[in-house]
């Protein structure tokens, strides 16, 4: 079956997600937020399984202008819907509308499920009540200047949830940011990582999963593995592809540490939970006590930003502690996101690149400092 799909991606992080999607065949088209792209069943279970940086991924079933509630309704209906959904299938409809005439989101989502009942009810000659009582296909509606997108939802929880996470500290960051920020630093496993900031552990542990080949989507379940319309011995088929490919050997050299030596006994907990906790070495450390070991490190790392009443001079010290091993180790490479606009300034370096990004409703800067090649 062919489908028109979407992931959902966080504003900023377009390219990185389009990339994922285009380096499993598949071609993308880009809008803020969104990357459209076409495939079957097996484009479905692959990108949900294997995308490390997408929120989540929907069957587009709509996309068209409406100016009134009965043509939200008559096109609605008129949709497929029965071609996805089964005659006992649990519809839950969330939505959104902006710029729109239509700007009643409970009105929105009213009509919306019911012209899809109403489908449903013809395209299985039903005449009593739907039962919902099958498996689940959450709809959404987003109306944006009269223009109505409507997905259906194959991930079913957010694609950041990869099942590791049983214990975090506070505000961690999203496993899909996480894996962005490994993704922009063009991390593959070939050089030692270090994270003097780990938290909760996530940046490592999914360094750990990107070098290792282990999918992120391995260790858990989607809505769309219910589905009459995607077999589940193709679900099976896609998860032992994928457990076949892991690289569970591979010596990997990932440094993650922390100050708080509560933050690394969560971190620890973490990697356990996902079988890494022997692949990474996990320590209680200040970042004034760092020392480089290794040539051509890679530093990816998401520090305090500040913004706290009587942290400034302390995160100051931390990132002039970051610009001193720069300026010891040129072949040091540094990946850092924070929301303080004078970290160039503190640290005394000028950053390679910049790009924004969005550690939750919080605008960030992703610097990146690029070190010189290890010569062989």
């Amino acid at each position: 079956m062919h489908f028109k799909l979407l992931a959902n991606t966080p504003m900023g992080l377009e390219r990185v997600v389009a990339d994922e999607i285009e380096s499993l065949g598949c071609e993308t088209r880009l809008e803020n937020g969104k990357v459209f792209f076409d495939g079957d069943e097996d484009a479905v279970i692959s990108t949900n399984l294997k995308m490390r940086t997408a929120d989540r991924i929907r069957i587009v079933l709509g996309d068209f202008k409406a100016f009134s509630f009965d043509e939200l309704f008559e096109k609605t209906k008129a949709l497929p819907w029965s071609d996805i959904l089964s005659p006992a299938a649990e519809f839950p409809v969330t939505g959104s509308s902006r710029k729109s005439k239509l700007y009643s989101v409970p009105d929105v989502q009213r009509i919306v499920k019911k012209a899809v009942v109403e489908h449903l009810k013809d395209a299985f000659s039903i005449k009593s009540k739907l039962p919902e009582t099958g498996a689940r296909y959450k709809i959404d509606v987003e109306i944006h200047k009269d223009r109505v997108l409507l997905t259906i939802d194959t991930s079913g929880q957010a694609l950041h949830m990869r099942g590791y996470r049983v214990s975090q500290g506070e505000a961690p960051i999203k496993e899909t940011l996480a894996a962005a920020m490994l993704k922009l630093a063009n991390y593959d496993g070939s050089n030692a990582l270090i994270d003097p900031f780990t938290g909760s552990g996530t940046i490592a542990i999914e360094a750990a999963m990107i070098a290792m080949n282990i999918a992120p989507g391995a260790n858990r379940s989607f809505d769309a593995e219910k589905w009459d319309v995607i077999p589940e011995k193709q679900w099976r088929h896609h998860r032992m592809e994928l457990e076949n490919a892991a690289e569970y050997d591979r010596a990997v050299e990932i440094y993650a540490s922390d100050i708080e030596e509560e933050m690394i006994r969560i971190a620890k907990v973490n990697a356990t939970e996902i079988g890494l906790l022997e692949n990474i070495t996990f320590e209680v450390k200040d970042i004034h006590d760092l020392r480089l070991d290794h040539r051509g490190a890679q530093m990816v790392t998401n520090p305090p930003y500040g913004e706290r009443i009587g942290e400034a001079k302390a995160v100051e010290d931390m990132y002039r502690k970051i610009g001193r091993l720069m300026n010891r180790d040129e072949t040091l490479s540094v990946y850092l996101m924070t929301s303080n606009k004078e970290f160039e300034h503190i640290a005394g370096r000028k950053a390679t690149k910049r790009r924004k990004l969005f550690n939750g409703y919080i605008e960030t800067t992703f610097y990146q400092y690029w070190g010189k090649r290890v010569e062989d």
